[in-house]
């Protein structure tokens, strides 16, 4: 396995990874996570990393990836995704670290994140991380979830 800096000809792979990942979601929200078109506007402002196996030869060849968005000096984390038949390994754990690394590197003081409430398991998942929650703001107007639900925002210091 080894993490990198995606380019543009992961973005097919990343879409379909984050979409497998996301699965676990459809009790409260319909529809894939990501079309193509939008995860290339996140390559505008931000990279991907990904974790892979050398292995493989699809897109499960991504073992997982992350969307990390400079933003002054902090910097936004997006978009975890863990391959289903690697998630609870701890991998995400890995793959936050090498961002924590990337955004440090890149000088930002801070990480941001943002999860969806009804993920009853997320919170304490990056608060063993260290993650502290700093808030909450509506879930995205442009999506109908099934349930009532909002965003939470979480932070750690760099």
């Amino acid at each position: 396995m080894r993490t990198r800096i995606a380019d543009l000809a992961d973005a097919e792979n990343i879409t379909r990874l984050i979409n497998a990942a996301f699965a676990v979601e459809k009790f409260f929200i319909d529809g894939d996570r990501i079309e193509l078109a939008q995860l290339l506007e996140h390559y505008q402002k931000g990279e991907f990393l990904v974790v892979e196996d050398d292995v493989a030869e699809d897109y499960a060849s991504l073992l997982g990836c992350a969307y990390l968005e400079p933003r002054g000096d902090r910097s936004y984390l997006g978009l975890l995704s863990i391959h289903p038949a690697r998630q609870g390994s701890g991998l995400g754990s890995r793959l936050i670290a090498a961002a924590e690394d990337r955004a440090r590197e890149k000088g930002s003081r801070a990480m941001d994140l943002r999860i969806v409430n009804v993920r009853l398991e997320l919170p304490a998942f990056y608060r063993r991380l260290g993650y502290v929650e700093t808030g909450t703001e509506p879930f995205p107007s442009d999506a109908i979830p099934k349930l009532p639900c909002h965003m939470v925002n979480m932070s750690k210091p760099l």
